[in-house]
């Protein structure tokens, strides 16, 4: 069971996945993806492999809280391609994910049903080929004191396992933390709590 403050994504791109429909070939793709900015280099280094082919259509879903989604079928009739492949995306429950069927034209014209079924089977056989994991949601602070309230920060720090991301340790110290969301208000409190101590969500 997933809780309020757990999300499900891949761990790591998966290797091409082959579906064949009437000549036509769809090779599927996964890649975990965090910006749009990973979205177009996955689909460029795709769109190099397979150069020669005749669409490559997408969806991707990125955020867990807000969620941002586009599906784009690349030329193929409306809805037949990106959408299929998004809702693959959401049967499986998955974010932070791209999803890249590139196909390859037989010479017989599989139709509006057949393309959504195409498209559709090779995003769930790519998805099939990933490793699923669980990921929380997590909140960020950053904490800054003076170097004098050093142990008295570490000490909170060590006593409830707090994941350091960054940490600057200078006469005017600032540590940036990483919190799941159910415990952030409670860490907040804690630091928030001491003398000339102060934190805040960044």
């Amino acid at each position: 069971m997933i809780s309020e403050d757990t999300y499900q994504t891949i761990n790591k791109s998966t290797e091409p996945v082959l579906f064949k429909d009437k000549n036509s070939k769809f090779f599927g793709y996964a890649f975990p993806v965090l910006t749009e900015d990973d979205v177009k280099l996955s689909l460029e280094i795709v769109k190099k492999e397979h150069h020669s082919a005749r669409h490559w259509c997408y969806a991707y879903q990125i955020g867990t809280e807000q969620i941002h989604y586009r599906a784009n079928d690349d030329g193929e009739p409306s809805n037949s391609a990106g959408m299929p492949i998004y809702g693959q995306i959401q049967s499986f429950n998955v974010t932070n994910i791209l999803i890249i069927v590139v196909r390859y034209f037989g010479g017989v014209k599989l139709g509006v049903g057949g393309l959504i079924n195409a498209y559709r089977q090779t995003a769930q056989l790519a998805l099939e080929s990933a490793t699923i994991i669980e990921k929380t949601i997590n909140i960020n602070y950053q904490i800054t004191f003076d170097y004098k309230n050093m142990n008295v920060v570490m000490r909170r720090i060590k006593e409830h396992q707090i994941n350091i991301i960054n940490q600057k340790l200078e006469l005017n110290c600032q540590i940036t933390i990483s919190v799941r969301k159910t415990e952030s208000e409670k860490i907040f409190e804690i630091f928030n709590s001491i003398f000339e101590v102060k934190i805040k969500a960044i």
